[in-house]
């Protein structure tokens, strides 16, 4: 499959099936993460991998997004290490996290494994209950599966704005 069908084909899938995904593939979908651009490369990210009951309940427990995922990745930033812009109002941590949890989406569709973007939580409760060191922010978290039977994109998945709506050329 080339990227703009890996793009217009992956979706966020609601319902998971209890299939593990096979540890070669978690390991290709996380070194996508690492190659992932940082500004300066700074590499402030840190990817958790959550598989056990204990961590599952964790995230069962801040959300009611998990959809039955058997794998959740928590992406965060260590934020004692990151760029600050010029003007002093932006720092890097959110958008490099956001870049690697990108690159973590599509390369698990590029695996074959299914995935959902969750940001519906409170990311101050999950790092407490996490125990995630003081310096790291939660950007997001990433269900990773398989889908379960019955499981597909939302009706409306394919519905996109024409390009003229979206972007403007000066």
């Amino acid at each position: 499959m080339n990227f703009q069908e890996l793009v217009k084909n992956r979706y966020s899938c609601k319902k998971f099936s209890s299939r593990q995904v096979e540890a070669d593939k978690l390991t290709a979908i996380l070194e996508a993460g690492r190659w992932a651009p940082t500004a300066k490369n700074l590499q402030e990210q840190r990817v958790y991998v959550l598989q056990s009951a204990e961590a599952l309940a964790i995230i069962d427990g801040a959300t009611p997004c998990r959809y039955g995922a058997p794998t959740v990745f928590v992406v965060a930033y260590d934020k004692n290490n990151v760029f600050t812009y010029p003007g002093g109002k932006y720092k890097s941590g959110v958008e490099d996290a956001t870049i690697v949890a990108t690159h973590l989406t599509l390369a698990a569709a590029a695996e074959g494994v299914d995935s959902c973007w969750l940001n519906f939580f409170d990311p101050d409760q999950l790092a407490k209950a996490l125990a995630l060191p003081a310096n790291e922010e939660i950007v997001m978290a990433l269900d990773l599966g398989y889908a379960a039977d019955g499981a597909g994109p939302l009706p409306n998945h394919s519905s996109r704005k024409p390009l003229a709506e979206t972007v403007v050329y000066r």
